[in-house]
């Protein structure tokens, strides 16, 4: 048995990937013997074939899960190798063989897109296959009904004023989503999700990307500061925008150090009392506090406030300028 799982939402591709190996052990395979899975981006090509090619441990039936044959461009050989047995028929029949794709680029259409001559023919054979299943990327109307049956699923509710927000707000972004809706349920408790509700989150989840990039200049990792300032460009951020958030990010984390460090033992909710903030983005700050010291953290503080007298007097382009900013401070 062939089965092909592909397209460009991964967050339920995956989900139905897991359900049938969680399916298939506990009909066929309770003791884990049988269930194999690989990265035909990492593994060996004479490792696959041999997994291929092998057959049931006791067991009536055994499966292999191979994740991204066809995105493997350095793997044409095997790639050809596993069709022309597919075209002939020559796998073991005891053996069920899952294909999952999340990795390639798509079309207008939203269509994967594999990019050699040999991957894109097992595409076209797989798509054939009868438990072929597509997991197109899920847009307006679509989405809309997928987060409602998931809150649901989860005992949740939510507005439809929130929901649209949530919506407009994401993306398409399943992955973050998902996520959006673990910490809204939890915060919830029970309780209808509402617009402000989101709005938090959605702001945490920006702040995410600005705690992990503000965690890698403290650091010094430069390249990687590099590639999250980008990835902020990418998104439709400007240079303003996202040194007002560093800015922003670093004197919250300075206030709090400094309450933390004169005020032994004080709890989360309190100091979000003291400074005026909320309880949600303290807890979220909590580990950098302790990982920076406050003289690392008023240094580079100090360095943000002579950089931003050099963007607002316009001396030279904002984005080269915080690109030499963030490459001095990094080093």
């Amino acid at each position: 048995m062939i089965i092909f799982l592909y397209g460009a939402d991964t967050f339920r591709s995956r989900k139905q990937l897991k359900k049938m190996i969680d399916k298939f052990k506990i009909d066929r395979d309770p003791q884990g013997l049988n269930v194999t899975v690989l990265d035909c981006e990492k593994e060996e090509p004479g490792l696959i074939m041999e997994q291929i090619l092998s057959m049931p441990f006791l067991a009536e039936k055994r499966m292999v899960v191979l994740e991204n044959l066809l995105s493997a461009t350095k793997k044409g050989d095997l790639q050809e190798q596993i069709l022309k047995r597919v075209e002939e028929k020559n796998l073991p029949e005891d053996n069920v063989y899952v294909f999952w794709e999340g990795a390639h680029s798509t079309d207008a259409q939203g269509k994967l897109k594999p990019k050699t001559k040999v991957a894109k023919e097992f595409y076209e054979r797989l798509e054939k296959e009868k438990y072929a299943q597509e997991f197109p990327a899920l847009v307006g109307t679509k989405l809309s009904a997928w987060i409602d049956t998931e809150i649901k699923e989860k005992n949740g509710k939510i507005s439809s004023h929130a929901l649209q927000l949530l919506v407009q707000n994401t993306k398409g972004d399943i992955w973050l989503i998902h996520s959006l809706i673990e910490q809204l349920l939890a915060y919830k408790g029970g309780e209808e999700i509402q617009t402000e509700d989101v709005n938090l989150f959605l702001e945490a989840s920006a702040d995410d990307n600005i705690f992990n990039l503000v965690d890698a200049i403290v650091a010094g990792q430069s390249k990687q500061v590099y590639k999250m300032i980008r990835e902020q460009y990418r998104i439709g951020k400007d240079p303003h925008y996202v040194f007002s958030m560093i800015l922003r990010q670093f004197r919250i984390l300075l206030e709090m150090r400094d309450l933390f460090d004169r005020e032994d033992n004080i709890g989360s909710n309190v100091m979000a009392s003291k400074l005026e903030l909320h309880p949600f983005v303290v807890k979220k700050s909590l580990p950098f506090i302790k990982k920076y010291n406050l003289q690392t953290l008023k240094n580079i503080y100090e360095s943000l406030l002579d950089f931003d007298k050099k963007i607002k007097t316009g001396q030279g382009q904002p984005d080269l300028l915080l690109d030499l900013f963030v490459g001095k401070l990094c080093t």
